[in-house]
């Protein structure tokens, strides 16, 4: 599959500069940044959340985890998990459990955990489970731009 078509579309308008770096299929994007030999804080990746008013993209490093509850009180919003089900109609373009962290490509509001924004690099997932992309931090946070920023994670 390579990179899915909705990312490389929205890089390819942005003109961004990118690498794609396959790796072994893994489970989770620990073992991810593992295989591919890149720091765990430097590979953002998604948790989605929903609650009435919809979905919600939530980005963290594959070394944190996410605090729902510091998020809820700072978007005064009741979040929870969203389903796995729900996720494929989301990503039709993209194999479960690999869901690039760009939710604005995909019509998703977004929020970015402040820990990813001094990266000088940042990897993610490509749309599979055998490659990553890599993009300058400058060229990550253009490609979020509009997003909400925030510190809703803590490292693990």
């Amino acid at each position: 599959m390579s990179v899915s078509t909705t990312v490389q579309n929205c890089i390819i308008r942005e003109g961004i500069h990118y690498d794609v770096i396959g790796h072994p299929s893994t489970r989770d994007s620990m073992h991810t940044a593992e295989a591919a030999h890149i720091p765990g804080d430097q590979l953002a990746k998604c948790v989605l959340l929903e609650d009435e008013t919809g979905f919600l993209m939530a980005i963290v490093p594959a070394t944190h985890r996410v605090e729902l509850g510091a998020l809820r009180r700072q978007l005064s919003r009741r979040l929870g998990l969203a389903t796995e089900a729900e996720l494929g109609g989301l990503f039709t373009d993209c194999q479960p459990g690999a869901i690039p962290p760009l939710g604005m490509a995909y019509g998703i509001e977004t929020v970015l955990d402040e820990s990813l924004t001094e990266c000088t690099d940042i990897y993610f997932e490509a749309g599979d489970h055998l490659n990553i992309v890599r993009v300058t931090g400058k060229y990550f946070l253009k490609l979020l731009v509009g997003s909400r920023r925030g510190r809703f994670s803590h490292h693990v």
